[in-house]
């Protein structure tokens, strides 16, 4: 399925930031927001439905990361653009975000027509990210280094390697991301469309894995390896 060229998709979990960027984008006269998400799950349903030309991500979401959900996002759709809007950019999040696959890195006080400009440039096809990284010689440096190492003859880069640990399916992804919001397994079901069982064998699977024996043990894992955010209705029980 082809991108729907000028759309956008704004993954954030505070209602009015979202409303703000759907203003701020629509009214500049390109683009069209053709779907929000607040959460790691329901972002990855609506980049199926929409096939958006750019997402437009905050780095920090409960449950599972916006990192995380770019790397996948970027396999399933991977003409789609990823622009990251976060508070805060320091070296570690712009080297993750560069290995994401993110086309730009913007912080959240940027100006209004600052962001229309930048996201007309990235659906353009501009890689605005290697600009950032330029300002910073240094991290420049590391991920040059990270991509020489990827490739053994020198003459093209090598696919970034598998992330750190065990590889989850996109739908174990999403029930995780459910189970670190503190979702239990019927509201899981409900909002995955799927049925408690399957959510349970979902689980099984995520735990043998991860090689732990339960739910808190996986979404402990996950924070350790920088997958998740831990949501406020997280509960420390171990139930299955």
């Amino acid at each position: 399925m082809a991108i729907v060229r000028n759309t956008v998709m704004i993954v954030d979990d505070h209602p009015l930031f979202r409303q703000g960027l759907r203003r701020i984008i629509e009214e500049g006269g390109r683009f069209t927001v053709v779907a929000e998400a607040e959460t790691g799950y329901e972002a990855i349903r609506q980049a199926d439905i929409h096939n958006p030309h750019i997402i437009l991500s905050d780095i920090q979401l409960p449950g599972v990361t916006g990192l995380k959900i770019a790397r996948i996002l970027k396999k399933q759709h991977p003409r789609t653009q990823i622009v990251f809007c976060s508070m805060h950019i320091d070296d570690e999040r712009l080297f993750d975000a560069v290995r994401a696959g993110a086309s730009a890195f913007l912080t959240k006080d940027i100006e209004a027509q600052q962001l229309v400009n930048a996201l007309n440039r990235v659906a353009d096809g501009e890689q605005l990210i290697n600009q950032t990284l330029l300002s910073r010689p240094q991290l420049a440096w590391r991920v040059l280094t990270e991509f020489r190492d990827m490739t053994g003859d020198g003459d093209k880069i090598a696919a970034p390697k598998s992330n750190n640990g065990p590889q989850l399916s996109v739908r174990e992804v999403e029930v995780l991301d459910c189970v670190s919001q503190g979702l239990s397994n019927k509201e899981i079901a409900d909002a995955l469309y799927i049925t408690e069982q399957t959510v349970k064998n979902h689980m099984t699977s995520v735990l043998r894995k991860l090689g732990v024996n339960d739910r808190v043990q996986a979404v402990l894992y996950a924070v350790r390896n920088g997958w998740v955010e831990i949501g406020s209705d997280f509960q420390m029980t171990a139930v299955a």
